[in-house]
């Protein structure tokens, strides 16, 4: 599924990345190709309120197109012209929290997130993953359990000293 971003709307629900960061959209376009690398066949383009911001020769690549949109427009309407050019609506996803490009890509039948939680997403990229297998849920052993222990491993009851 195809992933069109509102980028400086999802930098400002990252908690690790902030709008007056100069690398801000370097920074953000790393966490969505850790994304595409781990959603295999993803493509994400996501528009940025241009002038100086960055360089979008510098950014694009590994399943991210980036677009700066130079003044006097800016993104909202940039993103809009996209979804409106949108050809296989029920393919893509919006990310935006922007009342007139989440509308419009409803209103096109398009599936929205908003960037709360698709921010969301993308931290959940930098948690460690828990191993179902590592979910043993210890606690300590019933007295019976240790005593079967002992008699498994022919450990005589009665010694003092258990060796490991």
């Amino acid at each position: 599924m195809p992933i069109l971003i509102d980028g400086h709307n999802l930098i400002g629900q990252m908690p690790d990345i902030e709008l007056s960061d100069p690398d801000d959209e370097a920074k953000l376009v790393a966490k969505l190709r850790r994304y595409v690398a781990k959603k295999r066949g993803r493509k994400i383009v996501v528009v940025f309120d241009g002038g100086v911001y960055g360089h979008p020769q510098n950014l694009n690549g590994f399943g991210v197109e980036t677009r700066f949109v130079k003044p006097p427009q800016n993104a909202d309407h940039e993103l809009i012209r996209q979804i409106r050019a949108i050809r296989r609506c029920d393919e893509w996803l919006v990310v935006s929290s922007d009342r007139a490009v989440v509308g419009e890509a409803q209103a096109r039948g398009i599936r929205v997130m908003s960037a709360q939680e698709f921010a969301r997403r993308l931290q959940m990229l930098d948690q460690p993953r828990i191993n179902a297998r590592d979910k043993r849920g210890d606690r300590p052993l019933s007295k019976a359990e240790v005593e079967e222990w002992l008699r498994f491993f022919g450990v005589d009851e009665d010694e003092d000293t258990l060796y490991y």
